[in-house]
């Protein structure tokens, strides 16, 4: 389908919420794939009242225009397995499904993602940011090993960074169920899962202070959670906070900003991420 492009991260989310187990995203469109059910004519339904509210929050753009098409089992594998390949983030990283081995790959460190019904493949623009501000936070402790802290942590990505930068043990919590699935299966796929106690655990029931905490979430949560997440930073401890539609990054400065120093903003697309220091 083509949208206007500040919509496509909204229409990516809702397509994978539906149970696409593949969804490429595009310049000025997404494509997503689904598996033929009897289900599919209530499918086009959800999709077409969620289109229409995407018309009726952006009056002034033009409305997305939806193509179905059906496929082969032949062509379905190659259709969207074609487009996912291997991506560079950071210094260090590269993102890459299992069946792919990324170019020069000595000279990265390689996180395998299994493309899935949730959380997608680890490039979106708020999971980036973090990976490198995580790759900034590790320079600083160097060769000292440190614990953390992964908030919402999806498909794990970021707790398998963590441990692939250096992080003896880490957090890594969400409470939804096939989150935490998802995120056992990439964690043993990268042999990070002995260093990670995966839970699905209350914020305030975690115990300890860390020295690094991530939490990739929405504007709205990370609000309701500031003073659970304020208590779980050690002194001088760092804080990556992201998933914040640039509206709102303000908002979430001023909020965590009298016990942290913004060391450093940065916008992708719509998306802001703060890296924070206690003062």
């Amino acid at each position: 389908m083509r949208a206007n492009p500040i919509s496509l991260d909204a229409i990516a989310d809702f397509l994978i919420e539906r149970g696409s187990p593949g969804v490429v995203m595009k310049k000025r469109g997404v494509e997503a794939f689904f598996a033929h059910s009897p289900k599919d004519a209530a499918l086009k339904r959800e999709v077409g009242r969620f289109l229409a509210g995407i018309s009726r929050v952006a009056p002034n753009s033009a409305k997305p225009a939806v193509h179905w098409s059906m496929l082969g089992e032949g062509d379905w594998q190659d259709s969207w397995k074609r487009f996912i390949k291997p991506r560079r983030v950071g210094k260090r990283f590269w993102l890459t499904p299992p069946w792919l081995t990324p170019p020069n790959f000595r000279q990265r460190q390689v996180i395998t993602i299994e493309p899935g019904m949730a959380f997608g493949t680890g490039t979106h623009a708020t999971t980036r940011s973090c990976l490198e501000y995580l790759e900034q936070v590790a320079e600083f402790f160097g060769n000292r090993p440190f614990t953390a802290l992964d908030l919402g942590t999806g498909a794990g990505i970021l707790a398998i960074a963590l441990v692939k930068l250096g992080a003896r043990q880490v957090w890594a919590i969400d409470n939804d169920p096939i989150a935490i699935k998802v995120a056992r299966e990439n964690l043993s796929a990268n042999d990070a899962l002995k260093r990670v106690r995966l839970s699905g655990k209350n914020l305030n029931e975690i115990r300890g202070r860390f020295p690094v905490v991530v939490a990739n979430l929405t504007a709205e949560t990370l609000l309701d959670l500031e003073p659970a997440i304020d208590r779980k930073v050690s002194p001088r401890g760092f804080l990556i906070l992201s998933g914040i539609l640039h509206s709102k990054g303000n908002a979430i400065a001023r909020r965590f900003g009298g016990r942290f120093r913004i060391a450093k903003r940065r916008r992708r697309q719509e998306w802001v991420t703060l890296l924070l220091q206690r003062k």
